[in-house]
């Protein structure tokens, strides 16, 4: 049986934690788009003597970006949650993961999988719908064909049926039994059972059938009755 990736999935609320950044180079401009793609409201402190114009064009649109265009230092550490390193110097990388570990800090290093704490997936976004692909560290090129595959395959649409969902959930009402019996009966007709009928159409019914029943036997009563 080959080994599985051991790797736990979670997904973080960032804009709720302080996010450093080391580097401004593309691999910089690489993870703070990944960074801002999911998470906009994240604050990222970006540290690097140099950053491309681009990384810079990007931070102008996202307020809680601050960007420091000085080298790194330890201190930097102090004031966050959460590290990425994304330089070209493996000395650096080593000595910041150093550090952040002293601080029981995470930290994602560039291509350097040994040193991360955890990586950052291919993701496929359909609305409220989010799939993160991990290869373990293994191969970022099969993760990102994975990736277009599913945003191909995976329908815009999905992300109604989400919503539509969560509104059949919040009305279902009872213990779980009911519930699963409600859900059942919603979705029979998907599966080529009897449609769904709700208990006030089923009340409406019975209501519209006995009325008819009631005109018809006055019709049949007044035809009796009627003189020759």
């Amino acid at each position: 049986m080959p080994d599985q990736n051991p790797l736990f999935p979670a997904f973080l609320k960032l804009e709720n934690l302080r996010a450093l950044l080391v580097g401004g180079g593309n691999v910089g401009l690489e993870k703070l788009t990944a960074i801002l793609r999911n998470s906009p409201e994240t604050a990222v402190t970006v540290v690097s003597i140099t950053m491309l114009a681009e990384l810079r064009e990007l931070a102008t649109r996202h307020p809680r970006v601050q960007l420091l265009a000085r080298a790194y230092a330890e201190t930097d550490l102090d004031a966050h949650d959460i590290v990425f390193a994304a330089t070209d110097d493996p000395s650096l990388h080593r000595t910041i993961v150093a550090a952040a570990h002293q601080r029981r800090l995470l930290v994602n290093v560039a291509d350097t999988p040994a040193l991360c704490d955890f990586y950052l997936s291919s993701v496929v976004v359909k609305g409220q719908l989010k799939v993160a692909v991990s290869t373990n560290g293994k191969s970022p090129t099969v993760g990102k064909r994975l990736r277009a595959v599913l945003e191909e395959t995976l329908p815009e649409e999905l992300d109604e049926v989400l919503e539509q969902m969560t509104v059949i959930r919040n009305r279902l009402a009872g213990d779980f039994a009911n519930k699963v019996k409600s859900l059942n009966a919603v979705t029979a007709e998907l599966a080529g059972g009897k449609a769904y009928e709700s208990s006030a159409t089923k009340r409406w019914r019975r209501v519209a059938t006995g009325s008819l029943l009631a005109v018809g036997a006055l019709l049949v009563s007044r035809l009796i009755k009627r003189p020759e």
